[in-house]
């Protein structure tokens, strides 16, 4: 950055400016935005006007922009910085030194209380009290005054420029002249037409000084006008939000009530079908997957949902975290402005600022899948294996529910970053994350639970720009296998898509299909997430299934959306119908009536302004003792963020990418070395776990190895590299 030119020291008085108008100049440095930072803008301050302009050439035909002293709010900062306010929008100014920054605030505060004093000298009406509303027919009358004026100074703009063409063509003539005869004609002719240019001169400037009279009498009324009208609508947005806050509280407290009636029958939503009438519900066919319709039976018996109720006894049991988190800043960012020149590239592989993220690691996200562990609770104690698949499914579907307005891009890890969750006191289960890549991102994940399951993943993100969306694209297995009966599940995960990256409000869609497989059973689940579509007359994020054994018969149909809840029913029969597309026979099933496997837990209260995380996701960033050093909860830059402190946050942000760019040139030029000496090199090794093949699939995958527990009950942590 070059050395900036310093202001003057004194003000100099402009000629044709009011009495007692100053005008400012210099340089200072303007906060421009995230990948730019502060740049240097020439500023000049004048009749209550700060204006300022790339370089000090452009003050002739270019203005960048101008900030009205009379009602901006000014602030000074630290390190020379002050901030004004104008019209919602903040402007952040740097000066080089801080006798040049009092200077700037000096004349600043002065301009702006002599333009205060002479707006209330200009008041003719002399009403203390606001126009509550302008009226209309003046506003109109002085619109169309102005108007006509401005037609004036169009047409003798038009006359000045014939007239003056004309002259010049005059004077040009009279140089070319030979003989005195000639040129007295000539002469004449040049006097008439200097008299005509100077009359349509005269015209103009009085059309100016008509116009500028206009102007200024009618500015005071419409100012006290605007102010009014903003006062009006931020007591709208107040009001607003205090509907909004009460809808919200009212939605919850409805979610949350007793949903029984008092004859122990489940409430049920207006416009169900009643008991005394047989249930039909259609499925529409689903590509490369049996086409089906379920005819639900009336057996009343059968008609019993389970619900896991948040305030029963064991919830009442557990600890008591943070409920809450600061507010989320309102901070404005184009993100087309950084998306554009990225399109097509993989999105761990763009740089952005914190405004895009969420205060958790890509690590805390995956142990956010655990949101619903009571599924797997309950399956362990399933002595039948289907049923016990249709809960594995729900577990499934249950880890997409939290992102239904969570468009916030996680924090990528760190090489070898790790996340604990210890809930053994509270769910039974002991979590442990590792990043075991960085290019491309690769994570290893290990839950071990007392209450008879254990489950492990890895799980690579591949994700692309492509323009209007983004994708994200989970590669890897899920597995999960219980304790007492050997049941050893693997499926995978579908495709997120975040839309409306150009214009529009963000919204994020689960699409693609599941395929669960009991290894040990060889029974299966096929699930589809349909896609939305504007067209389709399906619910919106609807989910489908069919549990079957391993012959390929189907016992059950699974139904619900990934963002609300899933159902099933048990198959009583099956039949072949009729009246498939491209003449293919649906399968016909009658079910008895559906069971509630899962149903999403209320979000907590004031949830909009944090980052809409659920009561989990809220814990899942609380401090803690005891934690390795590489845990997500000690990353600086996520830590301020979540405070609140966004430009601090990225400043850290780029120093620790900076510091991983060097440590990974630092392994490249090793691995280089190596090789030129005919030597192996490991490379980066991770500390938890290692890559092992699985018995049942085959597959080489990252597994826990062990030692991270016992490692923090001696609170060693001499192994763990030091990342922050």
């Amino acid at each position: 950055m070059s050395e900036p030119v310093k202001s003057l020291p004194s003000p100099t008085s402009s000629g044709g400016q009011p009495a007692g108008s100053d005008t400012y100049k210099g340089w200072l440095y303007k906060w421009t935005n995230y990948l730019k930072g502060y740049q240097r803008r020439w500023f000049v301050l004048s009749n209550g006007l700060l204006s300022y302009y790339r370089t000090q050439a452009e003050m002739a035909h270019t203005c960048r922009g101008t900030i009205t002293l009379a009602t901006a709010h000014i602030e000074v900062g630290d390190t020379c910085h002050l901030v004004l306010t104008s019209g919602g929008r903040n402007y952040h100014l740097k000066a080089t030194s801080d006798g040049e920054s009092q200077r700037w605030v000096s004349a600043l505060q002065q301009a702006k209380a002599n333009t205060t004093h002479m707006m209330h000298q200009s008041d003719d009406s002399g009403d203390e009290a606001p126009v509550p509303q302008p009226d209309r027919a003046l506003t109109q009358g002085a619109l169309k005054t102005l108007a006509s004026k401005l037609d004036d100074l169009s047409t003798c703009n038009e006359l000045i420029g014939k007239h003056g063409t004309a002259l010049q063509r005059s004077l040009s003539e009279l140089e070319d002249l030979r003989t005195a005869t000639d040129g007295t004609d000539k002469l004449k002719t040049v006097n008439e037409r200097a008299t005509l240019f100077r009359i349509t001169s005269n015209a103009m400037i009085n059309a100016c000084r008509d116009f500028l009279d206009v102007a200024e009498t009618h500015s005071r009324k419409w100012q006290r006008a605007l102010q009014y009208e903003r006062e009006q609508r931020h007591h709208l947005e107040e009001t607003i939000e205090q509907l909004a806050k009460q809808h919200n509280s009212l939605e919850r407290a409805w979610r949350e009530a007793p949903s029984t009636h008092p004859d122990g029958g489940e409430r049920r939503r207006e416009g169900d079908a009643s008991d005394e009438n047989e249930d039909i519900e259609f499925f529409d066919a689903m590509e490369d997957s049996p086409a089906f319709i379920t005819v639900t039976a009336t057996d009343h018996t059968q008609h019993r949902s389970v619900r896991v109720d948040p305030g029963s006894d064991n919830m009442q049991r557990r600890r008591v975290r943070r409920s809450r988190i600061p507010d989320k800043p309102n901070y404005s960012l184009n993100l087309w402005s950084i998306m554009k020149n990225c399109i097509g590239k993989e999105l761990s592989k763009i740089p952005m600022p914190v405004n895009f993220n969420e205060p958790l690691s890509m690590l805390q996200r995956l142990t956010e899948d655990l949101e619903y562990s009571d599924l797997l609770d309950r399956a362990a104690r399933c002595e039948s294996s289907l049923e016990q698949m249709c809960l594995v499914a729900a577990f499934s579907v249950s880890s997409y529910s939290t992102t239904i307005h969570r468009t916030a891009k996680p924090f990528n890890p760190l090489l070898g970053e790790t996340y604990e969750l210890d809930r053994l006191d509270d769910f039974g289960y002991r979590s442990i994350c590792e990043q075991v890549s960085h290019h491309p991102p690769a994570a290893a994940h290990h839950v071990m639970s007392q209450r008879g399951w254990t489950l492990w993943q890895e799980i690579t993100i591949d994700s692309k720009f492509r323009g209007k969306y983004i994708s994200v694209m989970p590669l890897g297995c899920i597995h999960l296998q219980f304790h007492s009966s050997g049941n050893h599940y693997v499926w995978g995960k579908v495709t997120s898509t975040v839309h409306n990256i150009i214009v529009g409000k963000l919204w994020i869609d689960q699409s693609g299909d599941i395929e669960i497989v009991n290894h040990r059973t060889k029974d299966t689940c096929h699930l589809k997430f349909v896609p939305y579509s504007y067209f389709s007359r399906d619910l919106p994020r609807k989910v489908t299934g069919v549990v079957a054994d391993s012959e390929g018969t189907a016992h059950h149909i699974l139904s619900g959306t990934w963002d609300e809840k899933m159902e099933s029913a048990k198959i009583v029969e099956s039949s072949r119908g009729c009246g498939g597309s491209e003449g293919k026979q649906k399968t016909v099933y009658q079910t008895l009536q559906p069971k509630l496997l899962w149903k999403k837990y209320p979000l907590p209260e004031n949830a909009e302004n944090m980052h809409f995380f659920s009561s989990l996701a809220l814990t899942l960033n609380e401090p803690e003792e005891g934690v390795a050093p590489t845990d997500s909860r000690l990353r600086p830059d996520q830590r301020l963020m979540e405070s609140g402190l966004w430009d601090e946050a990225n400043a850290h942000k780029q120093r620790l990418e900076e510091r991983q760019r060097l440590e990974r040139r630092k392994r490249e030029a090793q691995a280089t070395q190596a090789l030129e000496e005919g030597q192996d090199f490991e490379g980066f090794q991770p500390l938890w776990f290692e890559r092992r093949t699985d018995d049942s699939t085959g597959e080489s995958t990252y597994v826990y190895r062990g030692g991270y527990w016992e490692s923090k009950d001696r609170q060693d942590w001499s192994q763990c590299p030091d990342i922050f």
